[in-house]
């Protein structure tokens, strides 16, 4: 079983569901600890039954397959599965699952407190308690989009996608809240870009980082703002999202360093936040047309 990566110190938390999950037939494929304690789990399952009972909420996100999983109700064994659907399981509901065939999902695990952090750094306030709406085999864009972008396709493990992966935790326990708790505030408009001063502090704070696991929560702590209001307001400055902008520099330095220098390849790849070689050379190829040898080679 793939070793859980942790973009933090300190205790990795239990999470009931991961735990159950871990003790039958789902096979994990890589997970990850935020240094929120929020968790992110990828996993694939098949011919197994399990009952669910945790102390958490889960976001279940479907990625692939799944048309044969079925959910236990009053009236029977219901089926509604497929690649794009979600389950959301509030804290202490029980559920029990029957999974007949090929299925691969993605799992956010956060508690009450983690809601509640994300209530009070969006709209300034938080309930005592959330309370979530069971869902099951729903279909909501809003959250495809969010995991298809942000989730599929990046290696949890490289900390060059730290701050993808921490923006994308934000951005579904925003939308938990929006659409299925018991308050559904309305999101709070966010008008105009950050001040010339701290848009230059935040993007020094960037290039001096790079080979950091930058979080969203490192940047909007520069800019002393939410990370909601952060991250709105970044991109009414710069025209993209802090990822996007910090991955950007990355390659930039990248390449600069690749062209214009004679530091090895594998030294290069660690001073712009890329632990694995072979993931930044894939990743340097995307953006140049070619891999840094190649390139290198080239000039």
């Amino acid at each position: 079983m793939p070793e859980q990566q942790r973009l933090c110190g300190g205790m990795t938390r239990s999470y009931d569901a991961f735990e159950k999950l871990s003790q039958h037939n789902a096979v994990l494929q890589e997970s990850v600890e935020l240094r929120s304690g929020v968790q992110l789990a990828a996993w694939s399952n098949k011919r197994d039954t399990i009952t669910q009972y945790c102390d958490h909420h889960t976001l279940s996100l479907y990625v692939a397959d799944g048309y044969e999983s079925y959910q236990k109700t009053a009236s029977g064994w219901k089926n509604g599965g497929g690649p794009d659907r979600f389950c959301l399981l509030p804290k202490e509901s029980e559920s029990t699952w029957d999974i007949r065939d090929n299925l691969s999902f993605v799992h956010l695990y956060c508690t009450d407190a983690h809601l509640r952090d994300v209530g009070e750094k969006v709209w300034d306030k938080s309930p005592y308690r959330f309370t979530l709406d069971e869902r099951t085999f729903g279909n909501d864009p809003g959250i495809t989009a969010v995991y298809r972008q942000f989730l599929l396709g990046n290696d949890w493990h490289q900390p060059a996608n730290h701050l993808t992966l921490s923006a994308a935790s934000s951005l579904l326990m925003t939308h938990i809240i929006q659409h299925y708790s018991n308050v559904q505030w309305r999101l709070p408009t966010v008008t105009g870009g950050l001040a010339p001063v701290t848009l230059r502090n935040v993007l020094a704070y960037i290039d001096a980082h790079l080979a950091e696991p930058l979080t969203l929560a490192d940047l909007a702590y520069e800019a002393a703002l939410s990370e909601f209001h952060f991250a709105r307001m970044f991109r009414q400055s710069m025209k993209m999202a802090p990822h996007q902008y910090v991955m950007q520099r990355r390659m930039a330095v990248a390449k600069q360093l690749v062209c214009h220098s004679q530091r090895p390849l594998t030294e290069i790849a660690l001073a712009c936040g890329f632990s694995s070689p072979s993931h930044f050379s894939n990743r340097f190829k995307q953006v140049t047309g070619k891999t840094p040898t190649q390139l290198r080679a080239s000039g």
